[in-house]
């Protein structure tokens, strides 16, 4: 046997509330990993719980951060104190500029009191770094795999980290982070790899394949695998018979069976330990070979999931700040915008507004209420060119609030479209928000039928203004703002707190010459007045708020903001100003996909958007 694969990887996981049910809200979640693939140089912020430990400025291990203070490694790595302990998160080089990483020193060393450097067994280690550190997209912690998890044969898994490429082979400059991907080896098939002179406990988990192995990943580094849209640490990279050989893949230790040492040795502000259940049944079962004795016929107790991640709304990390007027958008900047196609042209603007469904003008859906016609494009910037980060879904069935006046559409996607920096569900105005006068949102689409600059996303800021004697409780009032055709259905979107809301649905407008109430307050008279004065066009949404009985109905529950994390179903019992009767019929149209019409909403105005011109 050769050893330790040295180095190792670190491990940090991430924690905005006490305890491990919070940890839930965020573990495992990479914003920037968008696409992966093996055995190659890993994209920046891939991996963000991914950590290099240094001695004197030299790697020499890896590990995973578990809490916003705790990185979990391999005990081998300390079977002495290296001098000039740091631990250093958010690193993607060895050799350059790293501006997304920090540095830490180690207050506390605690080695697993059952490791045992002749088996192997008990190989894990925590380290306490000298300070929190703050949670960014390049520095996030992972979910540690629960106990009674499940990882069959052949289940895929990552493994990451700066080692050698090879047996022996060093990685090149500028010593890139790596990955690869490599499927889990059943314990009993392990077992007669090594040979029953290597004893493979329960302790341990092993994975590679010929010619891929955790030589690639460091000592001490995470074994990831994915369910659920979370990441899991299975594994700590342990041990192995040289990199990469055939018939010998590589050790871990199994992280599911210290969830109990872990707790206790942090105590407070647990990780994330998410429950990861393999599908099938286990052909590792029926391995064999001379010495290992039969498979157990005991029935081991079922392995139950964790509920999905929450979905969190409105956020949109490549949208850095915005200049006010009329521009071009630039890929990710709004993420949840949808182009609604008919025969792969552009029609009319949606918005994602959960995990599997799209929100636009009814108006513009009822043009063809055949779903399957309807082709969803989420994640796209330009309408005539490449877009790398697109992704174009079916549309399983539609339903809409009602066939005349105000109404919206719900399109019901084929699938869940994996949530990345560029396609990612956007809030939904509850009523709760507050939009006052002076507030920036803004609109974005694509016209459509038009050419040149107008194939690329447009964006247009406005502000929100006082409506005047039109109510403000049902609806939103801005500056004019250009709707064209292309861009009706898409959202009128405002920031509050970090997240960005969807507070009305973009519809064709009407002008109408509208005259302030002598009822209205001072400050509106004086805001019609200078109106009247310059003539300025006002536009008035019906805002989202108004279809929360329809959305809840038709959707269940909405994602929302990671700082409130409060289900829009949670409010219709009590609101009582919305009360709405909604009546379902079942259309079965041409192709035979269902359409659900439900009306009869007393709380609608007549007209979703109109123009206008106090006089």
């Amino acid at each position: 046997m050769e050893g330790y694969k040295a180095p190792c990887l670190v491990t940090l996981l991430f924690a905005l509330l006490k305890g491990s049910d919070a940890q839930l809200d965020v573990c495992g979640m990479p914003p920037l990993n968008t696409k992966i693939v093996g055995g190659q140089t890993a994209s920046i912020g891939s991996w963000p719980w991914q950590a290099s430990l240094q001695s004197s400025g030299s790697n020499f291990c890896g590990g995973s951060l578990i809490n916003n203070q705790w990185v979990l490694t391999a005990a081998h790595c300390f079977s002495s104190t290296p001098a000039n302990l740091m631990v250093v998160l958010g690193l993607q080089t060895l050799q350059g500029s790293n501006p997304n990483s920090v540095s830490r020193t180690v207050s506390q060393i605690t080695k697993n009191l059952n490791y045992n450097s002749k088996t192997n067994d008990n190989d894990l280690c925590l380290l306490k770094l000298s300070s929190p550190v703050t949670f960014t997209n390049f520095i996030r912690p992972v979910c540690l795999a629960a106990p009674g998890s499940t990882f069959y044969a052949g289940t895929t898994t990552w493994v990451t980290g700066w080692g050698n490429i090879g047996s022996g082979v060093s990685l090149p400059a500028p010593n890139n982070l790596q990955e690869v991907s490599v499927p889990v080896v059943g314990n009993r098939r392990c077992n007669c790899d090594y040979g029953l002179g290597t004893m493979i406990t329960t302790n341990m988990i092993c994975a590679g394949l010929g010619g891929k192995d955790s030589c690639q990943g460091d000592s001490g580094g995470p074994m990831v695998s994915q369910q659920g849209g979370r990441w899991i640490q299975a594994g700590i990279v342990s041990f192995g018979n040289g990199c990469a050989q055939a018939n010998f893949p590589g050790v871990y230790t199994r992280v599911s069976q210290y969830q109990d040492w872990i707790s206790s040795t942090i105590s407070t502000n647990l990780p994330g330990f998410v429950p990861y259940c393999s599908s099938g049944s286990d052909s590792d079962l029926t391995a064999t070979c001379a010495g290992l004795p039969a498979a157990s016929s005991t029935t081991s107790a079922p392995c139950v999931g964790l509920n999905p991640a929450p979905v969190v709304c409105g956020s949109a990390p490549l949208n850095t700040g915005v200049a006010g007027g009329t521009s071009l958008a630039t890929a990710g900047f709004w993420p949840w915008i949808a182009s609604l196609q008919l025969n792969g042209t552009h029609v009319c603007g949606g918005t994602l507004v959960t995990v599997d469904a799209v929100m636009s003008d009814a108006g513009c859906i009822s043009s063809q209420l055949n779903a399957s016609q309807w082709i969803v494009v989420l994640g796209r910037l330009n309408q005539n060119g490449l877009n790398p980060n697109e992704l174009k879904l079916n549309v399983l069935n539609i339903t809409m609030s009602n066939l005349t006046g105000n109404n919206i559409a719900i399109l019901r996607l084929s699938r869940k479209p994996t949530l990345s920096n560029f396609i990612q569900p956007i809030c939904l105005d509850k009523g709760t928000s507050t939009f006052s006068p002076g507030t920036a949102c803004w609109v974005a689409g694509w016209g459509a039928g038009q050419g040149g600059a107008e194939q690329v996303l447009q964006q247009n800021q406005t502000t929100v203004v006082d409506c005047g004697n039109v109510s403000s409780t049902d609806n939103i009032c801005t500056e004019a703002v250009t709707v064209l055709q292309g861009v009706v259905g898409g959202p009128l979107m405002c920031n509050q707190g970090n997240s960005w809301f969807q507070s009305a649905v973009l519809t064709l407008p009407t002008i109408t010459n509208t005259t302030s109430s002598n009822t209205t307050s001072t400050i509106t008279t004086i805001q019609a007045r200078r109106r009247r004065s310059t003539n300025t066009p006002i536009q008035v949404f019906t805002r989202t708020s108004n279809y929360e009985s329809f959305l809840v109905q038709t959707l269940g529950t909405l994602p929302s903001p990671i700082n409130k994390a409060v289900s829009i179903s949670s409010t219709v019992a009590t609101n009582t100003t919305t009360n709405a009767t909604i009546a379902t019929s079942n259309v079965t149209s041409s192709g035979g996909s269902s359409i659900m019409f439900l009306g009869s909403i007393p709380f609608l105005i007549s007209l979703s958007s109109h123009l206008l011109v106090w006089d």
